[in-house]
């Protein structure tokens, strides 16, 4: 799943205001080492943090079924996990730099959620959209400080970019075949026999004195 989420980001940053540029994107922890070889302008995204979104996580069985509506399987709902990345601009100068930010920004801004057919793989047979959110309050409890000085790199402008997506849960279950008989109710009179035809929807007192009811398939 982790691998899909970079791939559809890999697409969103290759687009937008970014068409034509010959950027490269790259995920890639930006340490002082990566950053020494660089010799063509790139976007880093780097996943820095995993986090499961508990406020979204569900209770119960998801049905799965095929295209005429019937129920083939059932399975746990999907968990969702926060995936944040570290994106930032690597050229020559600064200020070209912070026009890549800006492209970055002017991109991703509008899509706040990603459809279904716009995703890949596992995630896009979940069916579901994913929310996107970029440069927004940092809550995360590792301050972008401590993840520099993690990576031993120097501090420099960057977006916080989330990406909110389903992990499916296993196992799945398969479910019964759907039910295509009816069920009728016949009375068996005192003589032991069965009345020639089904007797549908009585109530107890309607039935009472008439003998022994029996539930058959029709």
């Amino acid at each position: 799943m982790i691998h899909e989420v970079d791939e559809v980001l890999k697409g969103l940053l290759t687009g937008g205001a970014l068409t034509g540029t010959g950027v490269e994107v790259a995920f890639e922890a930006p340490t002082r080492d990566w950053a020494a070889r660089r010799n063509a302008p790139t976007i880093d995204a780097y996943l820095y943090d995993i986090r499961e979104d508990v406020r979204r996580r569900e209770r119960g069985a998801v049905a799965v079924r095929d295209d005429r509506g019937v129920v083939l399987k059932r399975r746990q709902p999907p968990r969702w996990f926060r995936l944040s990345y570290l994106v930032t601009a690597w050229t020559k100068r600064p200020q070209d730099e912070h026009r890549l930010l800006s492209a970055v920004l002017a991109t991703l801004l509008p899509r706040e959620v990603l459809p279904p057919e716009e995703l890949t793989g596992s995630l896009a047979a979940l069916g579901l959209t994913i929310p996107l959110t970029v440069a927004g309050l940092h809550t995360e409890a590792r301050s972008l400080a401590e993840i520099w000085s993690a990576l031993d790199g120097e501090l420099k402008p960057s977006l916080d970019v989330v990406i909110t997506a389903p992990f499916p849960a296993f196992p799945e279950y398969d479910a019964g075949p759907p039910v295509i008989e009816g069920a009728g109710v016949r009375v068996r009179g005192m003589d032991g026999t069965l009345d020639g035809s089904p007797v549908r929807h009585h109530s107890p007192r309607d039935l009472a004195g008439r003998g022994r009811a029996e539930t058959v398939s029709e």
